[in-house]
């Protein structure tokens, strides 16, 4: 659809371009041959020269290469098949480089639409690839085996198996695995670039910047960019997930933390007095209980056990400090017991002593 828009206007283009190159051209030469008796011939060649220059660039920044010989060829054909499909690929991804866009009236309402209806539903499908991805990281890394540095340092391998960002870390050192393969593939048709040029090129891609001041140039292989792209854009979103999900789990059981054990401290500082302070023991709960409840990617019973002690021995002088404020209170109120005998006998009972 995309093609059937804008080429027509496109080839309308191009032969208004020709057609001036053509008349500044023949112009340029009939102020040459036929003025050479004028006083202010200099001056004329220089106008005639720099009306010719101004449509050579016009012509160069409209797609048209600079060959007399060959009738001012077209260098790229922007609305060819390949072209429309890699614009469209660039629309419902958010890149938009900025290379070709629409022109006509009928094209610019057209891509409204396509964009309104094609970038959700793409972000949804990129979104559940990464989610997909992701679990199959998070499956993988479950059924890696212990490494040998851990089975001879149990230290060493729970400090690696707590820092569960490595999981992200590790999905960020593929995709620049994969954006350096993308390089390499980009650097057999593009002679100009170099290998940085390439990397910067991909990485503005699945980041979706696209400035677009480095496009591929050779309609040859549009399909593969547009295939790489969508499975770079998975790849960024699986990383995305990762660190979500690490997120949210941390997060869940901080808000568990935050419920009824919070309102647990609460009340045993309220019936304890003032001599506890709730807040910093909820923070110190707060950062043992991540640390015990972060998942394991390789257990290990002797640091599980140190964790546990240390969660236990908190809550021990948690326990301790409310038992000694309730010692240290002024006890219980005294018992006042006035027994009347006799006369002569009175006797008074306070607390139990007389």
């Amino acid at each position: 659809i995309f093609r059937e828009f804008e080429r027509p206007a496109e080839v309308s283009r191009i032969q208004g371009l020709r057609k001036l190159l053509f008349q500044h051209r023949q112009d340029f030469i009939y102020s040459i041959v036929n003025n050479t008796d004028v006083q202010n011939l200099d001056r004329l060649l220089t106008l005639e020269l720099e009306k010719y220059e101004q449509v050579v660039q016009d012509a160069a920044q409209g797609g048209i290469s600079i060959d007399v010989n060959q009738n001012f060829p077209v260098a790229v054909e922007k609305w060819s098949m390949l072209q429309a499909v890699f614009f469209a690929s660039t629309v419902i991804t958010t890149i938009g480089y900025g290379n070709i866009v629409p022109v006509t009236l009928g094209g610019r309402v057209f891509c409204m639409l396509f964009a309104l209806i094609g970038i959700p539903f793409t972000l949804t499908v990129i979104a559940d690839w990464g989610r997909l991805f992701a679990t199959a990281v998070s499956a993988l890394a479950k059924n890696i085996p212990e490494l040998p540095l851990a089975r001879f340092c149990p230290d060493a391998g729970i400090k690696m198996s707590d820092k569960k960002w490595l999981y992200a870390v590790g999905a960020v050192g593929f995709l620049g695995v994969y954006l350096a393969a993308g390089t390499g593939l980009l650097l057999l048709w593009e002679e100009d670039w170099d290998f940085f040029d390439g990397y910067y090129f991909c990485f503005i891609t699945m980041t979706t910047i696209g400035f677009g001041d480095l496009v591929p140039s050779k309609p040859n292989y549009m399909l593969l960019c547009t295939l790489y792209i969508l499975v770079g854009l998975a790849l960024t979103s699986t990383i995305i997930e990762l660190v979500r999900r690490q997120y949210a789990q941390s997060w869940q059981k901080l808000q568990a933390l935050s419920g009824p054990l919070a309102d647990t401290l609460r009340r045993l500082g309220e019936s304890a007095g003032t001599g506890i302070d709730v807040t910093a023991l909820h923070n110190d709960l707060r950062r043992v209980l991540t640390v015990v409840s972060m998942p394991r990617r390789h257990g290990n019973k002797k640091a599980q056990a140190k964790e546990m002690a240390a969660l236990e021995a908190i809550t021990n002088a948690i326990l301790q400090d409310i038992k000694e404020k309730q010692n240290n209170q002024d006890g219980s109120p005294k018992v006042v017991q006035i027994r009347m005998g006799s006369r002569t006998s009175n006797r008074i009972t306070v607390g139990g002593h007389r």
